[in-house]
């Protein structure tokens, strides 16, 4: 880690003028929401693999006997042909969410590298916009 000399220190060369300052408020707020939907994208992810891991039981089960679904907070005894297209559907709406989230977080991240871009230009080493 290097010390910042006192000349650098204080470089107060760039005045932020309002445009500026909306911009940096801009990559906040985007910054945030690019934080709140890994998390969504994780938590889905994380559904993903359970529903696949249901899959996975739902073909070895016993055709003739029922199953239990969950559905919401409630499990719910249903006949196993009924539960497998209820899963076929929940994993595709489940992808579709995914990818929403996805596209989401890569326009995110388009919209914070114009904006670093910008503000790096104009700024240099005074500001900051990494993690």
């Amino acid at each position: 880690m290097r010390m910042l000399s006192q000349e650098e220190e204080n470089d107060d060369g760039a005045e932020v003028t309002w445009e500026d300052q909306q911009r940096i408020n801009t990559f906040s707020k985007l910054n945030t929401r690019l934080r709140s939907i890994e998390e969504k994208i994780q938590e889905l992810k994380q559904e993903k693999e359970a529903l696949d891991d249901i899959s996975m039981e739902l073909e070895l089960a016993d055709e003739d006997e029922p199953v239990m679904y969950r559905i919401g907070e409630a499990f719910i005894h249903m006949p196993h042909a009924r539960a497998v297209k209820r899963l076929e559907r929940d994993l595709a709406a489940l992808n579709a969410e995914l990818e929403k989230h996805t596209s989401n977080a890569e326009d995110c991240e388009k919209q914070m590298k114009e904006l670093k871009v910008i503000l790096y230009a104009k700024f240099g080493r005074a500001i900051n916009l990494d993690e």
